[in-house]
């Protein structure tokens, strides 16, 4: 997937986390390293955009100090402006035609599955996974140009990602067909509280994963 970029999304306020989501640790290393490190074997553009230094609870460049050289910080203009501003953004700043993007609370995100959502995208606009009848638009393949109707949306008024990303010509992925690849859907797992964040440790620990 050379030809594809990778977006983090590590710009949110992490509000019923209580602390950075990407901070915390999660096996030998932070959820923000693992993403990385899962990654960078695959796409030697990755973009991970964050809130301004002056909004942020820690300073990012802290996890990205070891980071190889294809990882790019991009800050947001304002703090917590919502993740649709933030996808537009990187896929504008993207060096690739298409590009993965992600949220930084995806601990169990497995590189195979990147590969297998990759292999769907033929001509569409994007794949977009559904879990359960939700989109799971942070965890999507997008072509670069998504960009302009995503921005085109919010100037109407609407942030909403999820309803954003219904107007794209999508491929749309059910559980059925993910779970031929991803049979427990953990890749999908997003840490949103901290009971998310105690049951992805503890499934992290049942798989034997570092």
């Amino acid at each position: 997937m050379k030809s594809a970029s990778a977006i983090i999304l590590a710009g949110g306020q992490s509000r019923r986390m209580g602390r950075p989501k990407a901070a915390l640790s999660f096996g030998n290393s932070t959820i923000l390293e693992r993403l990385i490190g899962e990654l960078r074997g695959d796409f030697e553009d990755i973009l991970v955009v964050a809130a301004p230094a002056q909004s942020e609870a820690f300073p990012i460049e802290d996890l990205l100090g070891a980071a190889p050289s294809s990882v790019r910080l991009l800050r947001d203009p304002a703090g917590y402006e919502g993740p649709a501003a933030a996808l537009a953004r990187g896929l504008s700043a993207a060096t690739n035609g298409i590009a993965f993007a992600c949220s930084c609370d995806l601990p169990l995100l497995r590189i195979e599955v990147v590969r297998a959502l990759r292999g769907m995208l033929n001509g569409y606009e994007g794949v977009i996974p559904i879990i359960g009848g939700t989109p799971q638009p942070l965890v999507s393949f997008y072509r670069r140009d998504a960009a302009g109707v995503i921005e085109m949306r919010i100037a109407s008024g609407e942030r909403r990602l999820t309803s954003i990303i219904g107007t794209l010509r999508a491929y749309r992925p059910e559980d059925l067909e993910l779970r031929q690849f991803d049979p427990d859907l953990r890749s999908f797992l997003n840490i949103n509280t901290p009971e998310d964040y105690q049951r992805a440790y503890l499934l992290q620990q049942s798989l034997n994963l570092k």
